[in-house]
């Protein structure tokens, strides 16, 4: 294969690894923010019912849940889905997936803060409102972003999963290309893809948590 065409479509399915990435991000971390909420909600049945959602997103490989987003509507509905809507079913799976996760981070991260904090608020004459997006939620994203930097990474490496419902990201163009010259080399240009994404992300999550460390 021609060197300049294995370089185009790797170069088009490291765009659609990047977008994957950051659509996911973009309703994940909001997403994983309300469930937490629901789950240290002190109505019961809300609070259970985000225990058991996040119990099996956690559960249960993201493979299987990409199948069952795209292929559901069919086999449940029997609805004719379009081509568009595989990269609409892999942002579905990708986001209510690391939502879960997300949302036990910031549970443990608002559960930390001390409640003498929010006792201060009210002396303040802050509503709850304002005291959770004010003095708490600050708080809570520096104390979070560590282990949201984790799956932030693990989430770079997930992309490739997207190959089981045929979205064309890096991974799946770099074996289709190994396949049809028989070589490895279009999949170890994938991999320092992954690793060199990886190591940038982690340079922006590190020099965000220093901006976050103004009184260490």
């Amino acid at each position: 294969m021609i060197l300049s065409t294995v370089i185009s479509q790797l170069c088009e399915g490291m765009v659609t690894s990047i977008e994957i990435f950051l659509l996911t991000l973009l309703f994940s971390i909001p997403l994983g923010l309300v469930i937490a909420g629901g789950r240290m909600s002190k109505f019961k049945p809300l609070q259970w019912l985000m225990k058991i959602y996040i119990s099996i997103m956690r559960g249960t490989p993201l493979m299987l849940q990409l199948i069952v987003v795209f292929f559901g509507p069919y086999y449940i509905f029997g609805m004719t889905l379009s081509p568009e809507y595989r990269m609409v079913a892999v942002i579905i799976a990708f986001s209510i997936n690391y939502a879960a996760y997300f949302a036990e981070i910031f549970r443990g991260g608002i559960e930390s803060i001390p409640k003498g904090q929010y006792e201060a608020a009210q002396v303040l004459g802050y509503n709850k409102i304002e005291t959770f997006f004010i003095i708490i939620l600050p708080q809570v994203i520096k104390i979070v972003l560590p282990s949201i930097t984790n799956e932030v990474i693990t989430l770079v490496k997930d992309t490739s999963l997207s190959f089981v419902i045929a979205i064309p990201e890096m991974f799946t163009v770099a074996k289709q290309i190994a396949a049809a010259d028989a070589s490895i080399s279009a999949l170890l240009v994938a991999g320092v893809f992954y690793y060199v994404f990886n190591v940038f992300v982690a340079f922006v999550m590190e020099r965000f948590e220093k901006r976050l460390s103004y009184y260490d």
